[in-house]
């Protein structure tokens, strides 16, 4: 296991932007060294602030580029190896336009984008923005790997510490958390010849050693400027065969992930993150990020795992569908299309769900890509059924509420 990321937070309405930066660098700055001495790797640092429609001034463009630039230079300065600026909002439409923008200005900034939200419910025309979003932003370089640092965000609450969804709640004080690399773990563990009650056991033992750890470490660096808001245990894999959620899921259920039988392997990894006794922050679920996976991005190649499953799986606690891969010609129609089967799950099951798709430009389904990335593995474009939401439901603006699954009936 690995720390993905240690991720702060914080307010640029609350807190002077630039000596919180710093604060929050020499912060993380110390827990990585104190971390890495304790013989426990850390990947990377982050931050992030709140939604960013609630500390720029959306109608000069220019200006909130340019402030967006000083927090980023500041942030890398510090230490910080990306930058996290939270999502467009529902409730402030014209942020949505600001998002490509700041793909094609900056190449250490990340942004999401509301598509659906718990008081608000599915909004129509985001979904259509994002699509827009998705399209565009996959033009701006030859191999579409902007997509990577936008997300569609369905329900998603503040506090994960995993990117492009992390964002800070407003109004309250500056944070972090710990994102965690531990697909490494959950396959040796689901790997050995014990029956599933013991591999349970074993995996939360684990796990929640591992955070005991971190613990221990984290309490003498920390100040009273900041708190610790947890762990996401998600377990994220790297691109390697040792570390690889979909060979997991193979030594849990079917043998080739896809295959009747997946799901069950994708219920029970997921109800056991959900038993886990540490401080809990952001998704703690099921990630299956196709790109970042070896065993996941081999199966998307040869065609055994397809979108309709990744759907299937976010139904049993996934975090959605997570570098995706997808033709080069998948229009706004198509994408508006899958990002509402993403968003009316989310709503109907009342759980959160990001969509992070690549269309790969000149590429057709089935085909392999390849990205010079040390976080993705070589895989292959993913099959997106050609259609469209009927004219009727997405010509229109309407925000669309339903029931949670559980509601009565």
């Amino acid at each position: 296991m690995k720390v993905r990321a240690i991720t702060c937070f914080f307010d640029p309405n609350l807190q002077e932007p630039v000596s919180t930066i710093r604060h929050l660098g020499h912060l993380s700055q110390s827990l990585k060294q104190r971390l890495q001495e304790a013989g426990i790797e850390v990947q990377t640092c982050r931050i992030a602030t709140t939604p960013f429609p609630l500390w720029l001034d959306l109608t000069h463009t220019q200006q909130a580029i340019h402030q967006i630039k000083e927090l980023e230079k500041e942030a890398i300065d510090q230490g910080f190896d990306y930058l996290g600026i939270g999502p467009a909002l529902l409730t402030h439409p014209i942020s949505y336009a600001l998002v490509i923008p700041v793909l094609d200005q900056f190449l250490h900034t990340f942004v999401a984008a509301q598509i659906a939200d718990p008081n608000l419910g599915v909004s129509l025309k985001a979904l259509r923005a994002c699509g827009e979003i998705i399209r565009q932003a996959a033009t701006l370089t030859p191999d579409g790997f902007t997509n990577l640092r936008f997300a569609a965000l369905a329900n998603v609450p503040s506090g994960t510490p995993f990117f492009p969804a992390a964002y800070h709640a407003a109004g309250h004080s500056p944070a972090l958390a710990l994102a965690i690399e531990s697909a490494d773990v959950v396959l040796e563990i689901v790997s050995q010849p014990l029956t599933w009650n013991e591999k349970r056991r074993v995996l939360l033992e684990r796990f929640e050693a591992f955070a005991t750890n971190l613990t221990t470490q984290i309490t003498p660096v920390l100040d009273t400027q900041a708190t610790f808001a947890g762990y996401d245990f998600s377990p994220a894999p790297f691109p390697s065969p040792s570390c690889s959620i979909g060979a997991a899921l193979e030594h849990i259920g079917a043998s080739r992930l896809g295959s009747i039988g997946s799901l069950s392997a994708a219920a029970l990894l997921a109800e056991t993150l959900s038993r886990g006794r540490w401080l809990r922050s952001g998704f703690n679920g099921l990630m299956l990020p196709v790109l970042e996976d070896t065993t996941l991005a081999q199966r998307a190649l040869e065609g055994t795992l397809t979108i309709k499953d990744l759907l299937l799986f976010s139904a049993v606690c996934g975090t959605g569908l997570d570098t995706v891969p997808l033709p080069g010609n998948t229009s706004v129609a198509q994408l508006t299309a899958l990002l509402a089967d993403l968003a009316f799950l989310s709503a109907r099951l009342r759980k959160p769900l990001t969509a992070r798709l690549m269309p790969i430009p000149g590429k057709d389904a089935g085909e392999p890509v390849q990205f010079d990335f040390s976080y993705f593995a070589p895989g292959g474009v993913m099959a997106l059924p050609s259609s469209s939401l009927s004219e009727g439901l997405i010509a229109n603006d309407e925000d669309i509420f339903l029931e949670s699954f559980n509601a009565p009936v």
